[in-house]
């Protein structure tokens, strides 16, 4: 998940001595930096599956300025997803133009370009402005053509962090998660988004923070690419509207505000733009069948990061109370379920909060 910058005390002892020398080397090719091996290290907040920081260095020059990025990954976290294939997606896309480019890799992260754009807060995405943006962007990404199979993730995704999550949960920890009842509702809502064909390739994890704006030329970058995969593009565009309830920079992130989820008016705005950035214009009866698969796979993205928020507070050793969040999603889970699907299963009882 995104990040933004932290101002506090030098911290380049966090950096791994393997990557301070291929950042000594970087810095060695630029003559204006004064001296390769003095790192400037500023954490920055809102990451929660890695560790990211901005690296710079003193310069000869007041008005020249070098900067990267060191991302060192989060321990534990391969479970979410395969790291050389997330290696791989984030080489191609740098190669299409649509992100930061690879400066080097050491045994447990990486370096990349340091992109000058400003990243997104929470009330940008509630800025109709800047709302359009995101869904032009959103449609040319969901375009690109990533190399090997364009075979959907989700499902199973699903299901393997649901065996991990009774696998490291302790029953009393499962049991107010109704973990024995989720691979139901998996199979329910796989079989009623059956006939959705609408596949792209999808970024997963479209909160705030991994999209940045050029403030001068307005154009749109995103950015962390651990969960991308081809899927139904109306999981993504739920996603997206989804992360509008949430704040990671607040005395709060795991707190979720769900008075914030987009109205009727908001969202059918934001799908005429996604649908018609490709040229033409939508028929109302194409915004409406988008609106209510992605409604629909609101369900989903409830489950995918409520297993996640799980998994993480087991593996991940980042401050954030992840079992809250896990909570939070499971239960607008069981909340919007009988609206969206009708009778379609049987809900238990909402999870509460003390269990």
């Amino acid at each position: 998940m995104g990040a933004v910058e932290n101002p506090v005390d030098n911290k380049e002892y966090r950096i791994p001595g393997e990557a301070k020398e291929i950042l000594k080397s970087l810095a060695s090719k630029w003559e204006d930096v004064a001296d390769a091996s003095s790192l400037q290290v500023i954490p920055l907040k809102g990451a929660m599956t890695n560790e990211v920081f901005q690296i710079k260095w003193p310069t000869k020059t007041e008005n020249v300025s070098h900067k990267v990025l060191v991302r060192i990954y989060g321990e534990g976290v391969e479970v979410f997803f395969d790291r050389e294939n997330e290696i791989h997606t984030f080489e191609f896309i740098s190669k299409q133009g649509q992100g930061p480019r690879l400066l080097g890799r050491f045994s447990n992260g990486r370096i990349e370009e340091f992109i000058h754009a400003r990243t997104l807060s929470a009330s940008d995405l509630r800025d109709p402005d800047m709302s359009a943006l995101i869904a032009a962007k959103m449609k040319e990404f969901h375009g690109l053509e990533m190399p090997g199979p364009k075979n959907i993730s989700l499902w199973d995704r699903l299901r393997n962090w649901l065996k991990t999550a009774k696998r490291l949960c302790t029953p009393e920890e499962a049991k107010p998660f109704r973990l024995d009842s989720i691979e139901e509702e998996i199979s329910l809502l796989e079989k009623e988004l059956s006939g959705d064909r609408s596949i792209g390739f999808c970024h997963n994890d479209l909160q705030y923070g991994n999209i940045m704006i050029d403030e001068k030329t307005r154009v749109i970058t995103i950015i962390d690419y651990e969960y991308a995969s081809y899927n139904p593009i109306a999981f993504d565009i739920a996603n997206h509207f989804c992360e509008m309830t949430a704040d990671y920079h607040t005395d709060t992130p795991h707190i979720l505000d769900y008075s914030k989820y987009p109205g009727l008016d908001e969202r059918q705005r934001f799908l005429r733009v996604y649908l018609s950035s490709s040229g033409g214009q939508p028929s109302d009866n194409e915004v409406e069948q988008l609106l209510e698969n992605v409604e629909k796979y609101k369900l989903a993205s409830h489950l995918f990061w409520g297993l996640w928020g799980i998994i993480s507070e087991h593996v991940n050793e980042i401050d954030f109370d992840y079992m809250e969040y896990a909570r939070q999603r499971f239960e607008q889970y069981w909340l919007r379920k009988p609206a969206l699907l009708g009778s379609v299963g049987t809900a238990p009882d909402v999870v509460s909060a003390d269990g």
